[in-house]
């Protein structure tokens, strides 16, 4: 025995003989001229076959057009058909059904939720504008304004307005009250 490596393109030697591809081939190689000219005149036949077939489906098609042409079907109008077909037929589907029925529910959630939402962010502002510490600051707006107003009327038109502003906020910002104070009514707080 040769110690030799067998590479890839080495040759492997047989050792057993498919019978069955033999007898294929021996059926091939042992066919006679009257059988082979039998089979090519079946193969001819059905070429010729289908060929008509061919024929005939395409005279076959062109009257259906022209049947459909006859009776004003286009194209179009059979894609619209077809299409509305479709639509129908997905609407009236169970899946399109329960989804419609979903989208619908989580509709009527979503908008009981933003009512809510609206319904509490007002009632918020509304405690809010309610408060003392809003009120104060309403107040120190409208001694702001107010002073800015007397400022504007004493000088006669003179001075810029913000002259006016800073003089003002200034006067504001010293009157000032903390929010420790109690709380008292708009006649008894003054600017």
């Amino acid at each position: 025995m040769e110690t030799r490596q067998q590479g890839l393109l080495d040759p492997e030697p047989v050792t057993e003989v498919d019978e069955e591809m033999v007898s294929d081939v021996d059926l091939n190689n042992t066919m006679t001229d009257e059988e082979r000219e039998e089979i090519l005149s079946e193969l001819t036949k059905l070429e010729e076959e289908i060929s008509t077939l061919r024929q005939v489906l395409a005279s076959k098609e062109k009257h259906h057009s022209e049947l459909k042409a006859k009776l004003g079907i286009t194209p179009l109008s059979e894609f619209k058909q077809n299409f509305n077909k479709s639509w129908y037929d997905m609407q009236t589907s169970t899946a399109y059904k329960k989804t419609s029925e979903t989208l619908s529910t989580a509709g009527q959630k979503t908008s009981a939720a933003f009512t809510t939402l609206g319904t509490a962010i007002s009632r918020k502002f509304g405690d809010m504008r309610n408060s003392s510490s809003f009120k104060s600051f309403e107040e120190k707006v409208e001694c702001t304004v107010s002073n800015i107003k007397t400022k504007v009327g004493s000088q006669g038109g003179g001075g810029s307005f913000e002259e006016v502003l800073s003089s003002a906020a200034l006067a504001s910002a010293q009157e000032t009250p903390s929010n420790n104070m109690p709380e008292s009514s708009d006649h008894e707080r003054t600017c």
